[in-house]
């Protein structure tokens, strides 16, 4: 009942001064270890019949925090007081990078959705890989069902496509250890030309070598690929195909979009002077769930698929598995719904 006030106070900031200003004071908060309790005593739904086994491992729940809003694996401890079943962190690049220029994240209140074009800002893969070891360090010591960590990876911005795989490879090496699945992120709108390694033969290339080097390991991580929602079926049916040829783990369907067409006049018109960037949120959903049931029905239902896009209730989480998802991601839901989101959903799916 607070967090629509405490939104709109949060919303008289800029996205990202509320992100951090936010995230923060949870930290603060959440470093005593009684008011962390409290936390989890307020957010986390636990119950046992939540729990899955997705790729060989045991998600708590399957209601995870999308790449993007921990890019550097900072508040780990704050969202898993939150009860979420999943954080996936990045995404990663091998070399520290800004981003593009401030201002790049938007809200679009009316129709509930963001713009970014962040342009994969983050520590880099040394500083990250060296925050997940303590992490995981400490998460060795405690009790209870850890907290599932993905490793979203991606090229730096300078990083010729045809020099992509390299920095693929070279991420997936350093996070190995820290990490417990991997995502192949192809698919933001916001690194020039990224996309179009998601045309077959590129992505082949980064795949293969991947699994080459995940197979060589003595236990390989589950490896998934996230796409975009802007793609054909024709383009969706390639993927299908490869995922199996490369026998991935599962695919995250789906990023951010370039489209604006399920935007309301008022949104477009704010669309029109924010300029470029992934659109996420509301208008998403429709389309993500398309994606998802294209992808389940190629793939004849025997890749796992973690669903993103547009999720803010049960019911959005329900209709993204009754097409064919097993777990669900949420980001754009979090920012509008509050830190009870995923008590929620998890309410709602029980």
């Amino acid at each position: 009942m607070i967090y629509p006030l405490l939104r709109q106070l949060l919303f008289n900031l800029s996205p990202e001064k509320a992100h951090y200003f936010s995230m923060n004071l949870l930290r603060s908060g959440c470093s005593a270890g009684l008011i962390k309790k409290m936390v989890q005593n307020s957010f986390e739904h636990k119950d046992s019949r939540l729990a899955k086994n997705v790729f060989g491992l045991q998600f708590k729940n399957p209601v995870g925090l999308g790449a993007g809003f921990d890019k550097n694996a900072a508040y780990l401890n704050e969202l898993e007081a939150l009860g979420f079943g999943f954080v996936e962190i990045g995404t990663v690049t091998p070399k520290a990078q800004p981003g593009n220029e401030q201002p790049r994240l938007f809200r679009l209140p009316a129709d509930k959705a963001l713009i970014n074009r962040m342009g994969f800002n983050n520590d880099g893969v040394e500083v990250i890989a060296e925050r997940l070891a303590a992490w995981k360090n400490k998460q060795a010591a405690t009790t209870g069902a850890p907290l599932i960590i993905g490793g979203n990876i991606g090229k730096n911005k300078v990083t010729a496509n045809e020099d992509a795989w390299k920095d693929y490879d070279s991420c997936f090496s350093r996070l190995f250890d820290v990490v417990d699945y991997f995502v192949v992120n192809v698919s933001s709108p916001n690194t020039p030309g990224l996309r179009e390694l998601q045309e077959k033969d590129s992505l082949r290339k980064i795949l293969s070598q991947l699994q080459n080097n995940n197979q060589g390991k003595a236990q390989p991580k589950p490896l998934l690929l996230k796409i975009a929602p802007d793609l054909t079926n024709e383009q969706l049916n390639d993927i299908a195909e490869l995922a199996a040829e490369v026998k991935l783990s599962g695919l995250v369907a789906s990023n951010t979009t370039i489209n604006r067409h399920n935007l309301s006049a008022v949104s477009k018109e704010e669309g029109e002077k924010i300029g470029a960037g992934g659109l996420s949120g509301k208008p998403v959903r429709l389309r993500s769930t398309e994606v998802v049931r294209h992808l389940a029905q190629q793939t004849h239902h025997q890749i796992p698929i973690i669903a993103s896009g547009g999720i803010f209730t049960g019911a959005d989480a329900k209709e993204k598995m009754e097409a064919g998802a097993t777990l669900v991601q949420v980001w754009t839901g979090f920012i509008y719904e509050g830190p009870a989101i995923t008590k929620n959903i998890c309410k709602a799916l029980l």
